[in-house]
This record gives C-alpha cells, sequence and structure tokens, in this order.
C-alpha cells in the first residue's frame, strides 16, 4: 500500500515536517502555496492531508478537486477558515488542535488586562515622546475586584486560575460549566446578567457561534457595571464594536483590549483612535512555544489517522483514540455490513434507524460505530456516503438515528450489534458480532439464528420451511454454475419462516434471482454485495 502524502501550505515547524517523515509519510512543504487558491486547486487531489495556519483558505471549491483528500489538520484552534459542511459531505475529517496554544492565549489575556488596568501602552508612548505625564496615567488594582470570564473551558479556565492567583474574585458564565466543575476550579457559576451586573473587568473565553455572535451586545453592554474593563482575546464579532465605542465615549466602560475584530487584517476599526483601547493584530496564540506546539501536535494527529485511523480533535467526527481504533476496527466493520445488508433489502423510504448494542460493545465509543451503521444502511441510496457525512445526511432527510444502549448481550455473546431500519412499508432489522478471529458475522436476521459470515456476493433468500427447498435451490445454483462458498439456514420453528444466506463466488445475476423467485417455497430472494 502506498505512503499517504501530505501537503502544508502554510508556513509550519520544521519539527513537524520531520515528524510525518519519522512516521512514513510523504509530505511537501510549501508554506506559501495556500496564499494562492488556484494553484491549491491545481495540486490538491495529489494529497491525502492537508496540514494548514490561518493563510491557506480550505473553500469549497477548492474542496471539488480534493479527490483523495482525507484529512484537513488546522495548527491552531479556529477553523473559520475551512468550510467545514463542504469537508463533511466529502467524507474530510477536519482536525484542530485546541489545546497547543491555551497557555499562550490565556497569558495573553492576562498580560492586556494588566496593560489596561495600568494603562501601560499609553504610558509608554508618552514617555518614549520625552513626556513625563506621571500624574495623566492613573491606574487601578486588580486585587480585590471580580474577573468575570464568559466561558470557562480549557482556556477559559487557565485565565481563571490566574485570575484567582492575583487575588481576585472570579464568576464564570458557561452553560457547559458544571457545578461541580465550578467548585474544583475556584469559581463561582452565575448567568449571563448577574455576571454583567457584578464584574469590574470581563473576559470572553468561547467559539464564535450563532449562539455567541454579540454576546456583549448593545443591550448587554448597558447591563454592565460603570467602569467596567472588556478584554476580548478570543474570537472577533463577540462584541458589538460600534457599540463598545460609544460606551467607551460615554464613559460608561472604562476601557477595552482587543486582540480580535470582527474584521481580520484590521486595518479599520470603531475601536481605534480611543486613548482607553488596547489593540494587539491577534498574537493571542504568537509564542514561540504555541507554535511549536501547535505544529507538532497536528502532524501527530494527522499521522494517527492517516496510518492508524486513530481521530483525535475533529470538529466533524468523534474522536477515536490511537489505543481503541484496533478494537474498534472489526465492529466498525460489522455496524457498515449489517447496515448495508438491511438497505440493500430496502425500498421504500427510511423514517428511521435505531441501533441496539448488548455486552461489551455498549461500553465502546458507539458514537463511532452508529456514524458507520448509519453510512451502510444509506449506502444502496447515496453511493459517496461514508462515516463523516453519513450523520450529516441523515439528519437532512429527517431520518431519525437513535442509539440503545444494554449491560448484558443477547445470547450469551460478549458483545452483539442489532440495526433496526424502520422504512415506511415495513420494519427490518439483523443482528450480530465479532468472533475471537475478528471476523464479524450475522447471527440474527428476522429474529432468526443464523450464523453467517460476509462475504463479496451473497444470495438472501426468504422461504417457506418445507422439504425440497435446498435440494432445488442447490441444484439451480449448480446449473448457473454459480459455485457456493458458504451456506447458512436458520427458521423460527419446524415449518415455519426460513432465511437462507449464501456466499457465492461471483455476482448474481438477475436471471438467477428470477429463477430463484420461482421456487415454490420461496419468499423472497436478493442479491446482497458487501
Amino acid at each position: 500500500m502506498p505512503a499517504p502524502r501530505v501537503l502544508i501550505s502554510d508556513a509550519l515547524s520544521p519539527a513537524a515536517v520531520q515528524i510525518f517523515k519519522d512516521r512514513g509519510i510523504k509530505v511537501d512543504f510549501q508554506p506559501d502555496l495556500g496564499k494562492d487558491k488556484d494553484k491549491l486547486a491545481a495540486v490538491i487531489g495529489q494529497y491525502d492531508g492537508l496540514a494548514i495556519r490561518s493563510a491557506t483558505k480550505v473553500t469549497a471549491k477548492i474542496l471539488e478537486q480534493a479527490q483523495n483528500l482525507k484529512v484537513i489538520g488546522r495548527a491552531g484552534i479556529g477553523v473559520d477558515n475551512v468550510e467545514i459542511p463542504a469537508a463533511t459531505a466529502k467524507g474530510i475529517i477536519v482536525m484542530n488542535t485546541p489545546f497547543g496554544n491555551s497557555i499562550t492565549t490565556a497569558e495573553h489575556a492576562i498580560a492586556m488586562m494588566f496593560a489596561l488596568a495600568r494603562q501601560i501602552p499609553q504610558a509608554d508612548a508618552s514617555t518614549q515622546a520625552g513626556k513625563w505625564e506621571k500624574n495623566r496615567f492613573m491606574g487601578v488594582e486588580l486585587t480585590g475586584k471580580v474577573l468575570g470570564v464568559i466561558g470557562c473551558g480549557n482556556i477559559g479556565s487557565i485565565v481563571a486560575d490566574r485570575g484567582i492567583g492575583l487575588r481576585m474574585k472570579v464568576v464564570a458564565y458557561d452553560p457547559f460549566l458544571s457545578p461541580e466543575r465550578a467548585i474544583e476550579i475556584g469559581v463561582e457559576k452565575v448567568e449571563l446578567d448577574e455576571l454583567l451586573r457584578r464584574a469590574d473587568v470581563i473576559t470572553l473565553h468561547v467559539p464564535m457561534t450563532e449562539k455567541t455572535r454579540n454576546v456583549l451586545s448593545a443591550e448587554n453592554i448597558a447591563k454592565t457595571k460603570k467602569g467596567v474593563r472588556i478584554i476580548n482575546c478570543a474570537r472577533g464579532g463577540l462584541v458589538d464594536e460600534n457599540a463598545l465605542r460609544a460606551a467607551l465615549d460615554s464613559g460608561h466602560v472604562a476601557g477595552a483590549a482587543f486582540d480580535v475584530f470582527s474584521e481580520e487584517p484590521a486595518t479599520t476599526n470603531p475601536l481605534f483612535g480611543h486613548p482607553n483601547v488596547v489593540c494587539t493584530p491577534h498574537l493571542g496564540a504568537s509564542t514561540s512555544e504555541a507554535q511549536e506546539n501547535v505544529a507538532l501536535q497536528v502532524a501527530e494527529q494527522m499521522s494517527d489517522y492517516l496510518l492508524q485511523g486513530a481521530i483525535q480533535n475533529a470538529v466533524n467526527f468523534p474522536s477515536i483514540t490511537a489505543e481503541e481504533a484496533p478494537r474498534l476496527k472489526p465492529f466498525v466493520a460489522l455496524a457498515d455490513k449489517l447496515g448495508s445488508f438491511l438497505g440493500q433489502l430496502t425500498e421504500a423510504p427510511i423514517k428511521g434507524i435505531r441501533i441496539e448494542y448488548e455486552g461489551d460493545v455498549a461500553e465502546m465509543n458507539t458514537r463511532a460505530l452508529t456514524s458507520a451503521a448509519v453510512t451502510g444502511v444509506l449506502r444502496p441510496f447515496l453511493q459517496d456516503i461514508n462515516m463523516v457525512s453519513a450523520p450529516v445526511v441523515a439528519r437532512e432527510r429527517g431520518i431519525t438515528v437513535e442509539e440503545v444502549k444494554r449491560e448484558r448481550a443477547a445470547r450469551d455473546y460478549e458483545s452483539f450489534i442489532r440495526i433496526v431500519v424502520d422504512a415506511e412499508d415495513m420494519s427490518r432489522h439483523a443482528g450480530g458480532t465479532v468472533f475471537q478471529d475478528g471476523k464479524p458475522r450475522v447471527t440474527e436476521i428476522r429474529d432468526i439464528a443464523v450464523d453467517a459470515e460476509f462475504a463479496p456476493n451473497m444470495i438472501y433468500v426468504r422461504n417457506d420451511d418445507k422439504p425440497g427447498f435446498i435440494g432445488r435451490f442447490g441444484t439451480l445454483l449448480g446449473e448457473s454454475g454459480v459455485n457456493v462458498a458458504t451456506f447458512a439456514l436458520g427458521r423460527d420453528k419446524p415449518g415455519g419462516d426460513a432465511i437462507c444466506f449464501v456466499s457465492v463466488d461471483e455476482p448474481v445475476t438477475d436471471d438467477l434471482l428470477r429463477k430463484i423467485e420461482e421456487i415454490p417455497q420461496v419468499k423472497r430472494a436478493r442479491a446482497v454485495r458487501f
């Protein structure tokens, strides 16, 4: 199997390039290519992976040419420069490195807070201009002040910790912050309105979403304490900059320190020129340590995915660790093939898919397995679907996807997966397991016990359990020149409903299926391919 190829289209540490090489991955380092969309589009089809920073814009147009691309790795947190829906639709994993520059960004926010509290940039400019305006730059102490942290995730919690170290009282607004976690990190969890009312300094550490856009709107800025200072080292657009300028001009807001802006590069901005504003050009992650960390991290993550199937810090797919990837692999195959089997039997529109996990498999990474199951079910209808795009496609088509987990497995298996496809005509289900040989098997179809390995070409037959069927069926296959590899039978009771699942050496023709269905005992026959 040829070695994967990775393109680095932005400036990344030479150590990251070496990581790819050491892992056996072919790497092309072209740090200026990302600035030329046309050139990038012309070559992207040759690569399995693309490593970027912020300069490369991965648009839908570029992704149209990315026939072989499997993963995009962003060395940094923000993935605004990647059209994630387009990448997801093509089954491309998009990874970032959310922790590599956390400390650096948090420290920049603290530095901005000090600069704002003591007017350091303004005092520096005045002093170096030959002035000695000692009485002009009256600062405020941070000790004893209330620090309001909006967003108390990885970076926000570090800022909170530093604030506590400065003897500040820290209040935090974050809908996802549990009371236990708040106690653990030493902050008081409050609602947004209370934070706005109490905080002497507000610092933002949330991603840019439709819910967080303008979280400090004109209305919310008006709710803040008079004399508040506002810091934004997270994302541009979290603060209504025009409303903030008006509040600065009126004196309601004492000062603001911004590292990010609604439009970047920011050559003009409503905040520029105000005497109580400190601005930096998106330097939050700009330390030598952080640049090195995120570069090394993205190289390791991409290598793990391309070589082992491990997925870390993906923004459009559940994570799969390098340790669990080998254990998951046969169950991913099982879920995919069970889903594919049911999808090939289904002709009516699908309303819902339920995946039931029993036994040890219920403790595994079932989100990845569910994606595989949905992929299998929908593949007969949508040939280009994959594990990354399947959940989105199902949601867009109004197909409900449900997971059910049970501690004990059916029929004494250590692990058992059952998939139920609810279509407009009827419900269909099948189940299976992975034996010690690592091969997935079908062990249940329509509540009838069977034991069948998956094979590239198979014939599925529903029939009445009456004498003569097996002989006629075998004779017909022989007369048609079809060689049988395995033969699995099952029935619900003597003389009742029966099934036959046969693997054969070559594709099954429509003419052969028609002849099989002419056997008196046969209710239905279908060719199934995996």
